[in-house]
């Protein structure tokens, strides 16, 4: 009977043992910690610092001059262009993303990996090489130069070439966001109100929709961010010319290079708030996204 009873006793603990998981983290904790001051450090170094010092520099003459550089006229042009740039290059972004999406989460057809390849081509296009190819297109000696000017019709160096430049480096950010979404939803809801007579727009409207929401908003953010503070497209085929077409990029740059220090750092404080601001609403939307989702999308945002 006490040999059954130890065994009885044993037995417990051997199984404890046997099946007991393994800890995930083998390194001794002296490399943890290493490992995490050093990404501490290497954050500090290349992110806390830098924001910081944009700040200080522009607040280095005193709050006044501070609001006085960004209410100067030049400024003010520079921040309504990029304003209007972005409210004009961000909704037909979500159009496009929205259709593209749509079509290669939810249809095969043939294309399917041409469109899926074309839509990562601005990842893989320097900016400036795009901006390029708009001069090609619409510049005076270009294949549509002539046309446009013997119908007084400018894009190169005006609004219209800004936008279009916006648009070419931003479109596939919402439809990046949206395809890996879709895909991991699947098609069973959409299947199911067809089955019941709902038509194309309802399905849209009242099962994918509220279904990518919080994916769309991601793509949005993301979106309305490099279009603010896009830079090599636009300085190709903007002209820099002063109060017209400069963007808040281009005219922290004309700024710093008159050795006007501070009103460049004023002007790029907005544009640091601004990405501050996104990274606020960005962790606000990953919250509400599939996990999957985010393991998904996570490769696909190159920027330059």
């Amino acid at each position: 009977m006490s040999a059954l009873a130890n065994s009885r006793g044993a037995q417990p603990a051997g199984l404890q043992r046997a099946l007991r998981t393994p800890d995930p983290v083998t390194e001794p904790g002296w490399v943890r910690w290493l490992l995490t001051g050093i990404a501490l450090v290497f954050l500090a170094l290349f992110l806390v610092v830098p924001l910081v010092a944009v700040f200080w520099q522009a607040l280095s003459k005193g709050i006044g001059f501070y609001f006085a550089a960004l209410a100067d006229p030049d400024a003010v042009s520079a921040i309504k262009l990029t304003l209007v740039t972005a409210a004009i290059a961000v909704p037909l972004n979500v159009v496009f993303g929205l259709a593209a999406s749509w079509a290669i989460a939810k249809f095969e057809f043939r294309g399917k990996a041409l469109l899926t390849t074309l839509i990562d081509l601005p990842f893989s296009v320097s900016p400036v090489i795009a901006g390029l190819l708009y001069v090609l297109l619409f510049g005076a000696q270009g294949w549509f130069g002539p046309w446009l000017a013997e119908h007084d019709v400018q894009i190169l160096f005006a609004v219209p070439g800004i936008v279009l430049a916006t648009i070419f480096v931003t479109f596939p950010f919402v439809a990046r966001e949206l395809i890996p979404l879709m895909q991991a939803q699947g098609n069973d809801e959409e299947e199911a109100a067809h089955v019941l007579g709902a038509s194309g727009w309802q399905i849209f409207r009242r099962v994918t929709l509220p279904n990518i929401r919080w994916g769309l908003l991601y793509g949005v953010i993301l979106c309305n961010a490099r279009a603010m503070g896009e830079f090599g497209a636009v300085s190709v085929v903007s002209g820099h010319i002063r109060g017209q077409t400069d963007t808040m990029p281009l005219h922290v740059e004309v700024l710093y290079n008159d050795y006007n220090f501070a009103a460049a750092f004023a002007v790029a404080s907005l544009l640091a708030l601004l990405a501050l601001v996104t990274l606020a609403l960005k962790l606000i939307a990953e919250r509400h996204l599939p996990a999957r989702s985010l393991a998904a999308q996570a490769p696909d945002h190159g920027d330059r």
